[in-house]
């Protein structure tokens, strides 16, 4: 399927099913599931060798790998299951363009600046908090999450999810719009969708917004890794940093020995750089 098409008709959904902001408020925090064929997608195998290689792709010498998470700029790897990154909810730094004239869809201060993510100064955020903005959003983002299906992932990770909890001016309504709309979109393509972090949301983004699985960064280091799986069971893939775990006072092992990580846990770090590029960590559980 053509991707001006699957955006063509999730747009469709947005401004029929979000009609107006005041429908929005009234609307239960996460609506209705998604609607896309959920019998028919692929979860990704709960053993085996993962890797997490946003830094950059590499093929791990040490194992085949099972499952691995790429961004979408990168080809998916033969003979893993392969899930793709998108930053659903802020700017790429390396994407600038994508936003050229779209500055009615980021995030402005009180005097009219854009907002840029304290934590990563070189993003923007996006702000849902309208149909009109969400539509537009998926005009821009809704091309990416179908040309990750088209380059043969099997799964798409829709990045940033808690906008709404780090800037009060993000309405919380609107940005559970635009998640749903993510996973309807990805599942009408064939992608399961996959939650990141926000593990304050995890039930409602499963039960509500349409999420087949979890991606979660450091929740070991946070002490919440049940929120995940207690919800998505061993479908949840999980990476620890070292600096994170240094400061919780926790090592690798002391991760692995817990009850609640996930069957696929692995240490990487913190700037993901590829393997043979100088301060590369990788051990799994």
């Amino acid at each position: 399927m053509r991707a001006e098409s699957v955006v063509a008709g999730a747009l469709v959904v947005l401004l029929t099913g979000c009609a107006s902001p005041a429908e929005d408020a009234r609307a239960p925090a996460g609506g209705s599931p998604s609607s896309g064929p959920a019998e028919e997608l692929r979860l990704p195998p709960v053993d085996g060798a993962f890797d997490y290689q946003l830094g950059g792709a590499y093929d791990e010498a040490r194992a085949p790998l099972d499952v691995v998470v790429r961004d979408a700029t990168a080809p998916p790897l033969p003979g893993a299951y392969n899930v793709c990154y998108v930053n659903g909810f802020q700017t790429q730094p390396d994407q600038a363009d994508l936003w050229t004239g779209r500055e009615d869809l980021l995030l402005h201060e009180a005097d009219g600046d854009l907002v840029v993510d304290p934590d990563w100064p070189d993003e923007h955020v996006l702000d849902p908090s309208t149909a009109e903005q969400r539509a537009g959003i998926l005009e821009v983002l809704g091309p990416v999450v179908t040309g990750c299906a088209q380059a043969g992932f099997d799964a798409v990770e829709i990045d940033n999810l808690d906008t709404w909890t780090r800037f009060d001016a993000i309405d919380e309504a609107g940005a559970h719009a635009l998640a749903r709309a993510y996973a309807d979109l990805a599942h009408r393509s064939g992608l399961a969708v996959a939650q990141k972090n926000a593990a304050e949301v995890t039930r409602v983004a499963h039960d509500d917004l349409g999420f087949d699985l979890a991606v979660t960064e450091e929740c070991a280091a946070w002490d919440e890794c049940d929120a995940y799986t207690d919800v998505y069971g061993d479908h949840v893939l999980q990476v620890e940093y070292l600096d994170s775990l240094a400061d919780a006072g926790l090592t690798f092992d002391d991760v692995c020995a817990r009850d609640d990580r996930a069957p696929l846990t692995i240490l990487r770090d913190r700037d993901l750089v590829a393997a043979g590029e100088a301060g590369y960590v990788y051990e799994a559980c």
